[in-house]
């Protein structure tokens, strides 16, 4: 007897530092939205990483305890998370993380929860 296997879903994330917006491609759809990279004096880095921590909320030890709500951790201390900074969306404006808007950064929190495993997120120039 033959079981059929669950499709694995696929998150594929793409965001441009140049254009400061992020791209998500899911099984169910695509999302198109802006982002805030590193301002001028911080890096975001760049490459093809997948999420290693999801956090409802976490706090940074390192920026007097700044929310960071809806944190997708990918490489080191660096992050997707929200911001209540919208009006800087579409422009560097972070300490390296990649910032979203609320709303976006909950919709891609619960995208990347479904499954974790199968998600990458590519940081371009």
């Amino acid at each position: 007897m033959m079981f059929a296997t669950p499709a694995l879903a696929q998150t594929d994330i793409t965001i441009s530092k140049s254009q400061q917006m992020m791209q998500v491609d899911t099984d169910s759809g695509s999302y198109q939205w802006p982002v805030s990279t590193a301002r001028r004096g911080y890096v975001t880095p760049t490459g093809t990483f997948h999420p290693y921590s999801l956090q409802p909320m976490h706090y940074s030890r390192k920026y007097d305890n700044a929310p960071m709500p809806h944190s997708i951790f990918f490489s080191g201390g660096y992050a997707i998370h929200a911001t209540p900074h919208v009006g800087s969306l579409g422009r560097p404006a972070s300490h390296g993380c990649v910032r979203l808007s609320p709303s976006h950064a909950a919709t891609l929190y619960g995208l990347v929860k479904e499954d974790m495993d199968n998600t990458t997120i590519t940081i371009k120039d």
